[in-house]
């Protein structure tokens, strides 16, 4: 069993980081991450915190960092302690650039916004959970999608589940 220590840094959540890492890993046998996560990073002073914790504990770096000076201290200074990091948006962010023909806001945690959309995602699950059960049938007419099954089939789950993915 290979035994790595993966640091996950972010100036946002780090839940990007997370699902990659985790796509990334499922592609090879016998290793047991221990991951670390660093979210939240957006000062020169808490990067230099969390580089030395990671210096006691060597590992893998991954980072989605949007501000530009913040992410060249992190290459910076890994590069002089001989930690390997590597950014996992950039060559997405850079293809779409050149594609569209136009820079990228670096703005950390735009896909989070409390947009349109995710308002019509939580009035989704909130409708499911007001309904689950059969309760107020009178205005199933509203539902996109009406599950029904025996019990214990893992209805609501699914509902809760379809109405999150919108």
């Amino acid at each position: 069993m290979n035994e790595v220590h993966l640091h996950l840094l972010s100036d946002s959540t780090g839940e990007t980081l997370e699902v990659v890492a985790k796509a990334c890993l499922a592609q090879f046998d016998g290793v047991d991450a221990l991951k670390h996560f660093w979210p939240m990073v957006r000062s020169e002073g808490h990067l230099d915190r969390v580089l030395d914790d990671i210096e006691r504990r060597p590992g893998l770096v991954l980072y989605t960092l949007a501000n530009n000076n913040i992410r060249r201290d992190l290459q910076q200074k890994c590069r002089r302690r001989g930690i390997h990091a590597v950014s996992v948006l950039d060559p997405v962010v850079d293809a779409l650039s050149a594609f569209l023909g136009q820079e990228a806001k670096a703005r950390p945690g735009r896909q989070h916004a409390l947009d349109a959309a995710y308002f019509a995602r939580v009035d989704a699950i909130q409708f499911s959970i007001a309904h689950d059960d059969g309760l107020n049938h009178e205005n199933w007419e509203e539902a996109d999608v009406v599950l029904a099954g025996v019990s214990r089939t893992s209805k609501t789950p699914t509902a809760i589940y379809l109405a999150n993915r919108g």
